[in-house]
């Protein structure tokens, strides 16, 4: 028997756990695609778009024009966003929308890849420059000829919960651990305002994901309708056909919303990808919730979630040196979801790119997605 070291004595119960079994075989994919769906679904009476949409600011920089948008999904702080297009375009665009990450930094979100009017502050420069090679590459899709659309998204940026609001427990947990920061979190360079503020929100997601439950849903599913409310008000501003990109859990989200929604041409997921079966004992801890929508790992696994479109265009980058994301975890993934589009008659229509180096979307990741994104998208 295999040990697991976070499971320690307890290493026998995954012979005995039924996911493991249940994900063993390939389902159909229109059997997960129902599931997703059924899963990730908000109640009906729920609005399905942006309520209030408002255009707060404009502005002009480096070759891009932008607006400052924000909007209502119905509850909590209204949603802020950047609508990004080259300088003086007019003519309809292919639209993407680029989807912040995780990185266990929950203080801000469209900041993170994407320049708006204010300069960029250190902390964000830091994030950047250790996930995106210090690039706002939203604003790099916008001059090369999209409509980009960056939001924040439930539990970030101007949709965080405030500190003050969490459980004096998470806020002391804040004050305690915010030197021993989650991987993704930059290290070091990281004001100390702020570092509190991110761990106590890290150790906050689990109780979020509980308060999610007793309300009849998920983290997964409010996320998911959220992204849905941005791909509509994008869809409102004339773009033609939507690509969807991410990294890490925006590569989660980017998923998530091409399983759900019947508006998007193509996807991309970039450092989020593996099989359920390959994260126990490696990074379990570190992930999100959103990785684990309801009851779905139970049944099947996160590659089949994310190939359920099939064969709908799908571009999965990999890093063999991901820290978060073990190889073989990566590799088990790309092979199913290459049989999930073999069998749904487009084998080509899924792409698998396996880079060297660290979790991340480097100058080298984002040419390729952002050509692909183009080959498809015009």
């Amino acid at each position: 028997m295999s040990g697991f070291a976070h499971l320690g004595a307890y290493s026998d119960w995954v012979a005995h756990a039924p996911g493991p079994r249940a994900r063993a075989a390939r389902p159909p994919a229109k059997d997960v695609h129902r599931a997703v769906r059924e899963v990730l679904a908000v109640p009906v009476d729920a609005p399905q778009g942006p309520q209030d949409l408002r255009v707060e600011h404009r502005w002009v920089a480096d070759g891009v024009q932008g607006e400052e948008l924000s909007w209502s999904v119905g509850f909590g702080p209204r949603t802020s966003a950047w609508l990004l297009a080259p300088q003086g375009a007019h003519e309809p665009l292919p639209g993407v929308l680029a989807l912040h990450g995780h990185d266990g930094f929950k203080l801000y979100g469209k900041e993170k890849i994407a320049d708006g009017p204010e300069p960029v502050l250190p902390v964000v420069a830091a994030l950047r420059a250790t996930y995106s090679e210090g690039r706002a590459w939203a604003n790099d899709l916008a001059r090369e000829g999209f409509l980009v659309l960056v939001p924040d998204v439930f539990g970030w940026g101007s949709r965080r919960f405030r500190l003050e609001d969490m459980p004096p427990l998470m806020r002391v947990l804040g004050q305690t651990t915010a030197g021993v920061a989650p991987p993704d979190e930059v290290g070091g360079s990281t004001p100390q305002d702020v570092a509190v503020y991110n761990a106590a929100a890290w150790h906050h997601e689990h109780v979020v994901e509980k308060y999610c439950r007793l309300l009849g849903t998920t983290m997964a599913a409010v996320v998911s309708r959220e992204d849905r409310i941005a791909l509509e008000v994008l869809r409102g501003r004339g773009a033609g056909r939507i690509g969807t990109v991410g990294l890490s859990g925006g590569g989660c989200r980017s998923a998530l919303l091409r399983a759900t929604s019947d508006h998007v041409t193509a996807a991309v997921v970039v450092g989020m990808m593996s099989s359920y079966d390959a994260l126990l004992d490696h990074d379990v801890v570190n992930h999100t919730w959103m990785l684990l929508p309801g009851d779905l790992p139970g049944r099947f696994d996160w590659p089949d979630v994310v190939a359920s479109g099939a064969p709908a265009p799908l571009l999965v980058q990999y890093a063999r040196g991901d820290q978060i994301l073990p190889l073989e975890g990566a590799l088990a993934a790309h092979g199913r979801i290459g049989a999930h589009y073999a069998a749904a008659g487009d084998p080509t229509a899924y792409t698998g790119q396996f880079v060297d180096g660290p979790h991340a979307f480097d100058l080298a990741m984002q040419r390729v997605a952002f050509d692909w994104l183009a080959a498809h998208l015009r």
